[in-house]
């Protein structure tokens, strides 16, 4: 028996979960030293988009005496976490791959790879065209004589909030090839139950999103589509019980002498 295929104990999976996590900690830490001096240009930035619908005159507003160095500080470490989101995507599979089937190994880069693509891919949707409709939406339909000035504190809670919101359900596709590779469920269970989950997508649509239909919406069709995609996608998917009664694939970690 290999040394790197002997099941760990309960304490050296801790220890390893221990140093994964200080490597993530200060991978994110090693980012915000990095980005910080441009703290004020990266809240700039992120701003452009409301600043862009604001009506000729009007600007953002601080209402915290500490506001103008806490939020771009706030900003500078929500970015740093997010841009630490591939090592960390790698250190979460590097822990939990001697657990899985040999096959499902094989899937692990790519679904890696896939996990950063969609999470950026859902962040910059929502900052390229979710944004720009909201905030133009928002600042149209306020009443005459009410003068717009959102406070930045507010502004970054509200963006991050969908920054995450549409990040974390871009990750829908993922999701459903590991339900189906694992065995928990099938594509044509999946395709069965279609009504209630887009029911579903427009429950966290609501849940995940200010409280105004735009927005749900915005959230809830691309997570639809996105179901779509990850049915397509997990049919090339072998599940786990098939992997089980094959001898020749055991999971890393439990090899036999």
């Amino acid at each position: 028996m290999n040394r790197e295929d002997q099941p760990q104990t309960l304490i050296g999976h801790l220890l390893e979960l221990r140093s994964r996590l200080l490597r993530c900690i200060l991978v994110i830490v090693a980012l915000f030293l990095a980005l910080f001096y441009f703290a004020r240009d990266i809240y700039a930035f992120v701003a452009q988009p409301l600043m862009r619908a604001l009506p000729e005159g009007t600007s953002m507003i601080a209402t915290d005496v500490t506001a103008p160095f806490m939020v771009p500080f706030k900003l500078t470490l929500y970015l740093s976490v997010l841009l630490a989101v591939p090592f960390i995507l790698h250190q979460a599979w590097g822990f939990i791959a001697p657990g899985l089937y040999r096959h499902e190994r094989r899937l692990a880069f790519p679904l890696l790879v896939s996990s950063v693509l969609l999470f950026y891919g859902g962040a910059s949707f929502a900052y390229f065209i979710v944004f720009p409709l909201i905030f133009g939406f928002f600042t149209s339909i306020a009443p005459e004589g009410v003068a717009i000035a959102t406070d930045i504190g507010s502004y970054l809670d509200f963006v991050m909030t969908l920054f995450i919101a549409f990040g974390a359900s871009f990750e829908l596709p993922i999701a459903i090839v590991l339900l189906v590779a694992s065995g928990i469920t099938t594509v044509d269970s999946l395709k069965a139950k279609r009504p209630y989950i887009i029911v579903g997508c427009f429950v966290a649509g609501m849940l995940l999103t200010p409280p105004d239909v735009l927005s749900q919406a915005l959230l809830a069709v691309p997570m639809w589509l996105l179901f779509e995609i990850g049915l397509l996608v997990a049919r090339w998917v072998k599940p786990r019980e098939c992997e089980a009664g094959d001898g020749n694939n055991q999971p890393a970690g439990s090899g036999s002498d």
